[in-house]
């Protein structure tokens, strides 16, 4: 369970490869990875896309990387999955809030592979909380039938399992900023490391996919949340980092009371919604320029609308001569 330095076009401060080269600089960890899995253990790699420097299109490093993991090395893609981050924050600024051309960019790929067709595994380890209408559904009963589009549900549909299969888009909020850790880190004039995933994505995966006693490795481990989730989990575990300041921080996840560790992802059951964005749809405003955001267009005021194209406004300048001076003195506050 990994998350290896993303192949950005910026540089960060724990080092990566730019994507162009990153397939190349990842093959060598690829086939160590293969040799030491088990015929029957998991490879979960989290891996964020790239921009293209320069432009509002997408590079496929991370698809390029899945490939040759399968193609070349012989890995088996078991499922691919994609963590929603709900606290992330409209990125990249150019295209998403500035020239308003491309949405914000809030998913991870997660690729799931193994060195065989049938990784041991069982969604049983990690059944979501039903619906409130599936609990109803429970209570009053469920007629079988056959749906419109084809399905035949069973009377089996209205048995409890305990939980409803989670889907493969994993809803984890990233919003660490006052835990044990930076405190920790802060104290001891380290730095903490600035991409840090949080703990219930790897608690996912390593309790989906091994028992209590396997062995979970993170290879590229930086602040050990990897290692600090598998603790809690009762598995055998090791982290590396490249950056010894990383490490030494690390350390301060295992030298918390026992009364301060328990679940890393907090008591409080989340559920989150994906909102409509055709909720208030609206074509007002200037028409979408053929250029496709090539320009930057004027800053827009209310409702997409720039202040000398407000209905039936004035232009600026005309509007300001316009005012009494009392208007002028309001205006400048």
């Amino acid at each position: 369970m990994t998350s290896p330095p993303f192949g950005l076009v910026r540089k960060k401060s724990y080092g990566n490869v730019e994507s162009e080269e990153y397939v190349a600089w990842f093959k060598q960890f690829g086939q160590e990875f293969k040799r030491i899995l088990k015929a029957n253990g998991s490879l979960v790699i989290d891996i964020g896309g790239a921009w293209i420097a320069g432009q509002p299109t997408r590079s496929l490093y991370q698809y390029e990387l899945l490939i040759m993991l399968c193609k070349e090395i012989g890995f088996h893609l078991a499922q691919e999955f994609f963590w929603w981050n709900p606290a992330r924050l409209p990125t990249p600024a150019e295209w998403v809030t500035v020239r308003r051309i491309r949405c914000k960019d809030a998913i991870n790929c997660l690729w799931w592979l193994s060195p065989t067709p049938w990784p041991k595994a069982s969604n049983r380890r990690v059944l979501a909380a039903y619906s409130d209408s599936m609990h109803q559904l429970l209570r009053n009963g469920y007629n079988a039938k056959l749906r419109p589009s084809g399905h035949d549900i069973s009377e089996k549909f209205g048995i409890d399992n305990g939980g409803s299969i989670p889907p493969n888009l994993l809803a984890f909020p990233n919003t660490e900023s006052n835990s044990y850790y930076l405190r920790y880190c802060k104290e001891h004039e380290l730095a903490p490391h600035p991409a840090r995933f949080p703990s219930a994505l790897p608690e996912f995966f390593i309790r989906m996919l091994t028992n209590k006693g396997d062995f979970v490795f993170d290879p590229f481990g930086g602040s050990c949340v990897t290692g600090e989730t598998a603790e809690m989990l009762g598995r055998r575990w090791a982290c590396c980092d490249v950056v010894e300041e990383y490490v030494k921080g690390a350390k301060g996840r295992f030298q918390r009371s026992s009364a301060e560790i328990g679940s890393t992802r907090g008591a409080k059951a989340e559920t989150y919604s994906v909102p409509n964005p055709l909720a208030s749809p609206s074509e007002y405003g200037e028409e979408i320029s053929p250029e496709g955001g090539k320009a930057r267009q004027p800053k827009p005021a209310t409702n997409g609308r720039t202040l000398q194209e407000s209905s039936g406004a004035l232009p600026l300048e005309k509007l300001w001569l316009s005012q009494k001076p009392d208007d002028k003195k309001k205006r400048r506050k």
